[in-house]
């Protein structure tokens, strides 16, 4: 919002009363480029020739923010529920996407230190720059450098791919294990996925899959004596890809540890209880 705020020259100390802005200011702010600086001349021209109130005229900009700014906080914690901000249905939801399988809606993270590649229809050719936005005539804008090196019609386009290093992608997950934490699915205790004795278990007490993280064996075989799988004897022992004697809520894609976060990872210092629930699959994958 301060950011917002400087864009508008709000002073805050007095709330509503703005400071002049000067068309240097604008400029070296990074609010206009240069294309728009006669769009900017003519506007002021016309507001000073017809007795517009310049200082209305940014609060009711300020007022759209705002207005903005609430329905933007809205979707996000939508899709923090799991909730799809376009028609509400559940999220599929991974580490850097969320994908509604109703409407279509999506979600993903792009590469910080990658680049695009777009593959042109019908040519054995594409473009590469840093980042690509797909505008709502269906074009495709490419930058580069800060810059717009290709614009592209929906006709010629055949695909979109990104180039992830695979450092990028380490590192990324390291900045979630540094902020979050697995706990254990018995004594509730952070659960290290590298240390020794450390177990995931899909295993069904209904029918339906369940997932569970173990931070040693002891945890492990004690949450066994106390909740026994009810769909098959050795639910705990069989694999889960070969077997459908539940309803799997955890396909292949979803088995590494690294896609835990969905369920287990919890922000640090918001230590939650877990209980087995009524239902689930399973596996044991130490």
């Amino acid at each position: 919002m301060s950011r917002l705020k400087d864009l508008f020259r709000i002073n805050a100390a007095t709330p509503g009363v703005y400071e002049e802005d000067t068309e240097e200011e604008l400029l070296d702010d990074g609010i206009t480029q240069d294309e728009h600086k006669e769009m900017l001349e003519m506007d002021k021209s016309i507001l000073d020739g017809g007795g517009t109130d310049e200082k209305r005229v940014k609060q009711e900009a300020e007022r759209r923010v705002v207005t903005a700014a609430e329905d933007s906080m809205t979707r996000l914690h939508m899709i923090k529920r799991g909730r799809c901000p376009e028609c509400g249905d559940h999220l599929r939801r991974h580490l850097f996407a969320a994908i509604c399988e109703s409407c279509g809606w999506n979600t993903f993270d792009t590469p910080r230190t990658g680049s695009v590649r777009v593959h042109l229809r019908d040519q054995n050719r594409s473009i590469e720059g840093d980042r690509c936005y797909k505008v709502r005539s269906g074009s495709l804008l490419v930058v580069k450098g800060e810059v717009v090196i290709a614009k592209i019609s929906r006709d010629a386009l055949s695909w979109v791919e990104y180039l992830w290093p695979d450092e990028e992608i380490d590192q990324r997950h390291r900045e979630i294990v540094e902020r979050q934490e697995v706990n254990c699915g018995w004594c509730n205790k952070p659960a290290d996925p590298e240390k020794d004795g450390f177990h995931l278990v899909h295993v069904a007490f209904g029918t339906s899959q369940e997932r569970y993280c173990f931070c040693s064996d002891d945890c492990y075989e004690a949450f066994r004596r106390m909740y026994p799988a009810r769909v098959d004897r050795n639910c705990y022992e069989r694999n889960c890809a070969e077997c459908n004697l539940c309803v799997k809520r955890y396909d292949d894609e979803a088995e590494g540890i690294r896609l835990l976060a969905k369920d287990f990872l919890k922000t640090k210092r918001r230590a939650t209880a877990a209980t087995p629930a009524a239902n689930g699959g399973s596996s044991d994958n130490s």
